[in-house]
């Protein structure tokens, strides 16, 4: 298929419609086959669920050009399987989980142009997303509602290099325990901008929330899971019913442990732990991994011996793997590719 005329080499990180997207609405306990439109647009009543309660969860996903000049997508289940479990949470409709992947391809396939060619160091970044249509007035679920598909080409989350960046431990909380932090839900992100904003203008990238109850044990940032590599190194990711379950981050233990033969620790860490670690960093959809240089504790800082000026050797071979596995240069493990 011939590619859109876009600069593929210098996309941002940021929207630009493309041709088609996916639409389906539940109405009447049940949800309808859905369609392809053209249309971006969304109408809704003034007193719509999402409108007036929040009652919204998102999923993100990307689909690649690999080496062989395949069209593919990664994991596309494990975002159908957590989208499951954030709309149980909000007592909305679960979309099938073979549906939802069935549509993810779908979209793929008809904006096909839009997907960049490899080795342009762009993506096309996959957006399914869910909200509460009908009106609601009284605190209540909604009664009908609609999933959507959208996709947009993306540049790289780093322009010149996944530079170390520098955090601070924030003051207010992300997810209270028995909350929901552990799911994809709008609200989640829209508790975080008061505080990136503030980080950001305070010098910081980002913010390192620690537990609410006893802010003793890392949890995660406003957008994506830590990982540590210990000086022996072993990989650590922190343990929480309050942390996202990052697809990223699952995919990374793996790669660590049956790729690279390093051991793996999926369990609490607690926060005056991590000044003997070697490399720290963020994973996520978006960069895989940002590496993460410094964290600023109240004016105490705790620097990276491994990562300070660029990506720790550890968490480079994490990311050169995992890419790698994601662009076909090196065999996934199966099920983690999905042709379109």
């Amino acid at each position: 298929m011939e590619k859109k005329n876009i600069d593929w080499s210098n996309l941002g990180f940021a929207y630009q419609v493309t041709d088609k997207r996916f639409v389906s609405n539940y109405k009447n306990g049940a949800w309808d086959e859905g369609i392809m439109t053209e249309d971006a647009t969304i109408t809704l009543t003034e007193c719509a669920g999402v409108l007036q309660y929040a009652q919204t969860c998102f999923e993100g996903l990307k689909a690649y050009t690999t080496e062989d000049g395949r069209t593919v997508c990664f994991r596309p289940d494990l975002n159908a399987s957590r989208m499951k479990d954030s709309c149980e949470r909000l007592e909305m409709p679960v979309f099938p989980e073979d549906k939802f992947v069935e549509a993810v391809k779908a979209v793929v396939r008809a904006n096909e142009a839009y997907v960049p060619p490899y080795g342009s160091g762009a993506t096309l970044y996959i957006r399914p997303y869910m909200f509460g249509s009908s009106a609601v007035i009284g605190v209540k679920p909604a009664e009908e509602y609609q999933f959507r598909i959208f996709c947009t080409p993306v540049g790289p989350y780093f322009k010149g290099g996944a530079k170390p960046i520098t955090i601070r431990v924030c003051d207010y909380d992300r997810a209270a325990p028995h909350g929901t932090g552990h799911i994809k839900a709008g609200l989640n992100y829209a508790m975080s901008l008061y505080q990136i904003v503030d980080a950001h203008e305070k010098g910081f990238d980002e913010n390192m929330y620690l537990d609410a109850a006893t802010r003793t044990y890392v949890e995660e940032t406003g957008g994506a899971n830590f990982i540590f590599i210990t000086k022996d190194g072993t990989m650590v990711t922190p343990k929480s019913d309050s942390i996202l379950p990052s697809i990223t981050r699952r995919s990374l233990m793996v790669v660590a442990e049956k790729y690279l033969g390093m051991k793996v620790e999926h369990r609490p860490v607690r926060f005056d732990e991590i000044k003997d670690f070697a490399e720290c960093g963020l994973c996520g959809t978006a960069a895989v991994i940002s590496p993460v240089g410094k964290i600023n504790d109240h004016g105490n800082e705790i620097c990276f011996p491994s990562g300070m000026d660029e990506m720790g050797p550890v968490t480079k071979k994490l990311y050169d793997t995992l890419t790698g596995i994601q662009m076909g240069r090196i065999e996934a493990p199966e099920g983690w590719i999905v042709e379109i």
